[in-house]
């Protein structure tokens, strides 16, 4: 969905819009829980906790922002919808229970807030989201009739109205929806779609990086372009991405300090054996150059040496290895070089060593600070480890979650 810029000086500004605070209200154990980002985040905490809560709710605000339906994003789950709603929380007078989250996005427009309140018994829709900067209220919505599938909505407009009303479905987020509902023919109409497009510019750009070693083991289709969240088809953008970017031969570095065994000279790829028409484009394989050595297939790595390559592979490309194939054209992988990325990592040191887990970590670090078009929110057991971090946000959990209780909109 293309949205609408605002017009005026700040809409060119070379500001980066950034998510600077996700907002746990009240979702599965976690009751107001405060995640301040960095380019480093890192979120630390016993088993059961909530570690893994906190990279699940920013991701499934990042899929609702890209116009996911509520169903697609919390319906799949075990348990379906009210596995979300923190144990505690009782139902209103309505029978209602749900689940709040929300974020903080700086950017060229300033700081702006977004808050989420989704009921998900009986039934799953959106009963409340605000859309708020420094001194106002953009955007809000509420369910008036329960009847109905959709929320009544109220935006900006500082016009003849200072107000316009009017609905929208109730199973998706209102702010990538406004675009189409919203002229931009007043100031306070553009401030409206500036902040919408800020906030889900930033949402949008995240990818859960969750390297499966046995997937990843096998060879891959040649004409996949665009990285998978498990990392499977690794081969075949590493095969794409090395005549686009330059950050091979800092992995490879990377990978000499990760892989035991002879120093890693460079990473390539080679087709396997088989058909490599059009019709039958074949599969690639990765493999380690080790110079006098030999080779080595990356399939005879250990898996914990197949999760700190996919890591670091996600964190040296960047959006680079998210294009499809639409949009592979010199002019767009140019342009993906410079647009920011929000790496989700949970459980990013399992089954690590520590040196491994510093290394993808001092990584990290560097490219948030390198102009901080890579971030990375990652969830970590080694809590002394992530606290010997410079520079990283680190949030730290407790081992008994404080259950939530209100209502859905509360």
């Amino acid at each position: 969905m293309s949205l609408v810029t605002a017009s005026g000086p700040e809409s060119s500004s070379s500001v980066l819009p950034q998510v600077t605070e996700l907002r746990l209200s009240a979702f599965r154990g976690a009751r107001r829980v405060r995640v301040p980002m960095s380019g480093l985040t890192l979120v630390t905490g016993p088993a059961g906790s909530g570690r893994s809560t906190v990279v699940e709710a920013y991701e499934a605000l990042s899929r609702l922002a890209a116009g996911e339906s509520l169903r697609q994003v919390f319906g799949t789950a075990e348990g379906g919808p009210s596995s979300y709603v923190p144990r505690s929380a009782g139902p209103d007078e309505l029978g209602r229970r749900g689940f709040r989250i929300g974020v903080t996005v700086t950017g060229p427009v300033g700081d702006v807030r977004l808050d989420l309140a989704v009921q998900a018994e009986p039934s799953l829709r959106v009963v409340g989201e605000r859309l708020s900067d420094h001194s106002r209220v953009l955007l809000s919505t509420a369910l008036r009739d329960p009847r109905r599938p959709v929320v009544q909505a109220e935006w900006h407009t500082a016009g003849v109205k200072a107000v316009t009303s009017g609905p929208l479905p109730d199973d998706r987020l209102a702010t990538p929806v406004l675009p189409l509902r919203v002229a931009g023919s007043t100031q306070g109409q553009r401030q409206v779609l500036a902040a919408a497009e800020q906030t889900v510019r930033a949402l949008r750009a995240a990818f859960a990086c969750s390297p499966r070693p046995s997937l990843m083991r096998t060879a891959a289709p040649v004409g996949e372009s665009r990285l998978r969240s498990s990392c499977e088809n690794i081969a075949a953008v590493l095969r794409r991405t090395r005549g686009e970017c330059e950050s091979h031969t800092e992995l490879a570095a990377m990978l000499s300090e990760i892989c035991t065994g002879p120093r890693v000279e460079d990473l390539v790829t080679e087709l396997s054996a088989g058909p490599t028409t059009e019709a039958e484009p074949g599969l690639v394989r990765a493999v380690l150059e080790r110079g006098a050595a030999g080779r080595t297939p990356l399939d005879a790595l250990s898996d914990a040496e197949l999760r700190c390559v996919a890591q670091a592979f996600v964190l040296l490309t960047g959006s680079r290895a998210l294009l499809d194939d639409s949009a592979r054209s010199g002019r767009s992988v140019r342009e993906a070089a410079q647009q920011p990325l929000v790496v989700l990592a949970d459980d990013l040191d399992l089954g690590l060593e520590p040196h491994h887990t510093r290394e993808l970590l001092a990584l990290a670090r560097r490219m948030g600070e390198e102009g901080g078009h890579v971030r990375l929110l990652a969830t970590m057991e080694d809590a002394a480890l992530a606290e010997t971090m410079d520079g990283a946000s680190v949030v730290k959990l407790g081992g008994v979650p404080v259950p939530a209780g209100g209502t859905p909109g509360g």
